[in-house]
């Protein structure tokens, strides 16, 4: 049975059949977790635990890594923006892919041959190990929580859609389920378990979305200026074919839209989440050929968010999708609805709740590394941790990050998940990307430099998110009370000053330090980052 909304309705109850819904939820939950059960098998060191046993293949990480990239923001955010504000929506889709060619040709294969678990272990190589490593696991725990934020906003809208829960305490309870889950995943499978999950959730999605667009495109005739004619009609505006819907409204949105695209290209090749997936693989060379086969997956799939934004458009409504419970987020489910009805939303809901899933966990686990590898064994425990206390540390580690993130995505229900991914990626770019570069390609780069960079570019882009309209001061804010207004930053991406800062932030720190580091160190690091020799003691010094 199909069914499609008018554009001046808006759906009264959940759309389908919500216990169909929640029986495919359940279906997925329970096969994943027994690959999760079977993976946890061989995870007896930390190197199990995090890095997978580097046991993974170029493919088979490309897949991985496509599974982790392609989140609740891509899927459910991006389609979204695309249905709502056109044009200006699909450039989060640009921004995303174009980004993956700087991962490839600035940090991939160095970032494998030089580091061993973590971020931190690349920074840290020829600097001062405590400092480095406590700001490194600083930075990785701040953009893991923004990242979080997004997909737990992103399950909560999702799945109070599809159950028609529509008060705020029934979402609370949904996001705490999520992070329920996304805890045992990450307890149980560790790294390998984390990774199966993202390769089959990957497949899951291109395919899900691979039929949507067919379907799409041959209700038009395979005409795609068709799908947009009827978009237009629809939506009862032909500016959603136009640039500037969104950020062409004055100057300041304009700029918005630069800082924007700046904190997309430049946040990818500074996630830790994706950074960690290169780790997973035994050489350099799969590292390479990980991220190829991410690109060819990534855009294939991007291509396809261009057809679904203006298949909601012209199937479901602009209007009905922003008066749904999950706003802007359910757009791909009503499509899939007007598609196939309750059976076709079911499944696409089921993949868009297994790639939250997935996501959720991936960051989990780094953000778990991070504290446990670089604060505790490396840190406090002087680099000689007892054996099997690291992982120990870092299972405990996943449950304090879980709650964290389930308090904070009650906190962000409701906000569009791509747009909260975007700061996520501001936030990586500002704190994480100039030290990396300066890391791997200036011999001259010290401990001082490092820090201001890291420290410097990680407060100015909180600062300005905090005083944003983001938090304060419009109608979109997370505090919608009119009462509360705050915001002087008149952006709402802080990318264009927070990443120039911290660029600046690196150089100026190096050039007023006094001291230099170590010569043997850095020329070992050069070594290493060009020819992977020794790669697996990197950071065992």
């Amino acid at each position: 049975m199909s069914i499609v909304f008018a554009a001046d309705a808006a759906p009264a109850s959940a759309p389908g059949n919500p216990w169909l819904n929640i029986g495919i939820f359940a279906l997925f939950v329970a096969i994943t977790m027994v690959i999760v059960f079977r993976a946890s098998r061989n995870n007896k060191t930390a190197s199990d635990y995090y890095a997978a046993g580097r046991s993974f293949t170029g493919g088979q990480n490309g897949a991985a890594i496509a599974g982790d990239y392609l989140s609740a923001a891509s899927f459910l955010g991006i389609v979204g923006a695309i249905a709502i504000t056109g044009y200006d929506g699909f450039m989060y889709s640009i921004g995303f892919l174009v980004a993956w060619l700087v991962a490839l040709l600035l940090v991939a294969e160095l970032l494998r041959n030089t580091g061993r678990f973590t971020m931190a272990d690349v920074l840290s190589f020829r600097l001062k190990q405590t400092p480095v490593r406590v700001a490194a696991a600083i930075t990785t725990l701040v953009v893991c929580f923004f990242y979080l934020l997004a997909q737990m906003a992103g399950a909560g809208g999702l799945v109070s859609l599809l159950l028609g829960i529509g008060d705020t305490l029934g979402q609370s309870l949904v996001i705490t389920v999520v992070g329920a889950l996304m805890i045992l995943y990450v307890l149980i499978g560790g790294m390998k378990g984390t990774t199966w999950v993202q390769i089959i959730k990957a497949v899951l999605l291109i395919a899900g979305a691979a039929v949507m667009t067919v379907w799409v495109l041959a209700m038009h005739g395979f005409d795609f200026s068709a799908l947009l004619e009827k978009a237009t009609v629809v939506a009862e505006n032909p500016a959603i074919l136009d640039p500037g819907l969104k950020y062409g409204v004055s100057d300041i949105s304009k700029v918005d839209f630069i800082s924007l695209g700046l904190a997309l290209v430049l946040g990818t090749a500074a996630l830790p989440h994706v950074l960690m997936r290169f780790y997973t693989v035994p050489t350099a060379k799969e590292a390479r050929k990980s991220v190829v086969w991410a690109i060819w997956l990534i855009g294939i799939f991007y291509v396809f968010t261009l057809v679904l934004g203006y298949g909601a458009a012209a199937l479901v409504g602009p209007a009905v999708i922003a008066a749904a419970p999950g706003g802007a987020n359910s757009a791909a489910p009503l499509l899939a609805n007007a598609l196939g009805g309750p059976l076709l939303l079911g499944l696409i809901s089921a993949i868009a709740f297994a790639t939250i899933l997935a996501v959720v966990a991936g960051l989990t686990i780094t953000a778990a590394a991070s504290f446990a590898h670089d604060i505790y064994a490396s840190v406090v425990k002087k680099g000689k941790p007892a054996a099997g206390a690291e992982v120990k540390v870092a299972r405990r580690t996943v449950v304090v990050i879980g709650v964290i993130a389930i308090i904070g995505g009650i906190g962000a229900n409701g906000q569009n998940v791509a747009f909260l991914v975007a700061l996520a990626f501001a936030v990586a770019a500002s704190a994480n990307l100039p030290t990396i570069v300066y890391s791997l390609y200036w011999k001259r780069f010290t401990t001082k430099g490092a820090l201001w960079s890291m420290y410097g570019g990680l407060s100015s882009a909180i600062i300005l998110i905090a005083f944003s309209p983001v938090v304060s001061g419009s109608e979109t804010s997370m505090l919608k009370t009119d009462a509360i207004d705050f915001a002087w930053f008149p952006l709402s991406n802080p990318g264009i000053v927070s990443i120039p800062l911290a660029f600046f932030l690196g150089w100026l720190g190096t050039i007023l330090d006094k001291g230099t580091e170590d010569p043997a160190k850095e020329a070992e690091m050069e070594v290493r980052a060009l020819t992977g020799i020794g790669a697996e003691g990197a950071s065992q010094h």
